[in-house]
């Protein structure tokens, strides 16, 4: 068996203790129904919320506490190559398989899916997560197929100003959501000035509720630099979150439009 940077992983048998430190495939895991399974998550693993109350929390997504790991005797480790180091996911080698992810696009998360289905042997239930997605993607599609595309600034952060290019799992959802990304010819999260020729070519402009957690003061600070512009916070956990939460993503972004 591989994970998604073609790694072989070697399972004796079906894992019954999981540690995840990724907090979208957390709630993946949940939603799959292998709650009773997960013993570690990290403090980011927000979904669902006494998540963090039942199970071991064992750090963040990028420092984690290693003797508590060691401790919770994990069967299988759930990581992702942007959102854990290789730091981290070395010194976990030698307590238990690793399973690293690496998602840029919706294809991506199917695949990511469907190997859940096989490692934790429960293929029908990710079969019919995967097809209840694919649904909900063909029926936005079908509704927004012929409209003009407006052309959208995605900030991730505040000082530095940062933004969602191109080469990430928020430009596949920018593109999902029927709009297209400013920065596509560039590269990852670059930082920007507000005098940017490429944010003055946008229709929009999105302030991402996470990472960083942009308010209202924000946008109206925006909307005094850009008056033409219309500028809305957006739910960041909906572009940028995999797995489940897929499936509120589409009748989220009609409400984009």
């Amino acid at each position: 068996m591989k994970d998604q940077l073609k790694r072989e992983i070697q399972l004796k048998k079906t894992p019954k203790r999981i540690i995840s430190l990724v907090p979208s495939q957390t709630e993946l895991l949940v939603d799959l129904g292998l709650e009773a399974s997960i013993v570690g998550v990290t403090k980011f693993c927000v979904h669902p919320k006494h998540l963090r109350i039942s199970k071991a929390v064992v750090g963040g997504t990028k420092q984690i506490n290693l003797e508590k790991i060691k401790a919770l005797r994990p069967d299988i480790i759930l990581c992702n190559k942007e959102e854990n180091t290789k730091e981290i996911i070395e010194s976990l080698e030698a307590i238990a398989p690793i399973h690293i992810s690496d998602i840029y696009n919706l294809e991506d998360c199917f695949e990511l899916i469907t190997m859940y289905g096989e490692i934790f042997n429960i293929k029908r239930t990710t079969s019919t997560l995967v097809a209840n997605i694919q649904l909900e993607r063909e029926a936005f599609q079908l509704q927004y197929q012929d409209i003009d595309k407006l052309k959208v600034a995605y900030f991730i952060w505040k000082k530095p100003w940062m933004v969602a290019a191109s080469d990430n799992f928020i430009d596949a959802m920018i593109t999902e959501a029927g709009f297209i990304n400013s920065y596509s010819n560039e590269k990852r999260y670059p930082e920007i000035d507000l005098n940017d020729p490429k944010l003055k070519e946008a229709d929009l402009i999105f302030l991402s509720s996470e990472p960083f957690p942009f308010k209202e003061a924000h946008v109206v600070e925006l909307q005094s630099k850009f008056p033409e512009k219309t500028i809305k916070i957006v739910d960041g956990e909906l572009f940028s979150w995999y797995g489940s939460r897929l499936l509120k993503s589409y009748s989220y972004f009609q409400t984009l439009h």
